[in-house]
């Protein structure tokens, strides 16, 4: 048995002559009552102190590759439990008690499909345009695209884009509310 005072070191590798997982299995049984009574001074909190060890013994097996053989394996596993501790409570600071379902209740979204439909409304009446009154709208309000830069695009002359742009935007919106009106009027089969 381990005096509880000293660290525990392992044997270089050249020492052990190969990784022996046996013995390190064993390093790490032998030092669970020490990780356990540090758990519990953090945590106050019998389970959840089995949890810290638990978590530790895990992530030490896991990276066991990553420790340095010859050095001190018991602070290596206190630095893993408090690391686990410390992050466990600034993630549990973060989370909100809601046992009654109250806070989950006010959340809500929106509904996903209405982008899709007022997608699909803009992208049939934008077809309804005239090629060149399309291709300007798109030039200069979805591209971002100056008036000078689309004229140039285009090959025509800068109040020919304004005119076609202007058109366009005019035209698009009647086409946008005269759907609109379309979708508000009851269906005669229904009535």
């Amino acid at each position: 048995m381990m005096d509880p005072g000293q660290g525990l070191s392992l044997p270089t590798e050249e020492a052990r002559g190969t990784t022996d997982i046996e013995e390190w299995r064993e390093s790490l049984v032998e030092m669970i009552p020490s990780l356990r009574a540090f758990a519990w001074s953090l945590s106050r909190d019998g389970s959840q102190a089995d949890d810290l060890v638990q978590d530790t013994l895990i992530k030490a097996w896991t990276n066991r590759e990553k420790f340095q053989a010859g050095t001190n394996l018991r602070a290596w596993l206190f630095t893993i439990l408090r690391n686990t501790y410390y992050s466990a409570a600034i993630r549990k600071r973060r989370e909100v008690q809601d046992t009654d379902g109250v806070m989950a209740g006010r959340l809500t979204t929106e509904a996903s499909q209405d982008w899709r439909v007022a997608f699909t409304d803009l992208r049939e009446a934008l077809a309804k345009l005239p090629d060149e009154h399309r291709e300007a709208l798109i030039l200069v309000g979805a591209a971002g695209l100056s008036y000078e830069e689309a004229a140039d695009i285009c090959g025509c002359a800068l109040g020919t884009i304004k005119s076609r742009v202007n058109r366009a935007r005019t035209k698009l919106l009647a086409l946008l509310e005269a759907e609109d009106a379309a979708a508000a009027m009851p269906d005669p089969r229904f009535a």
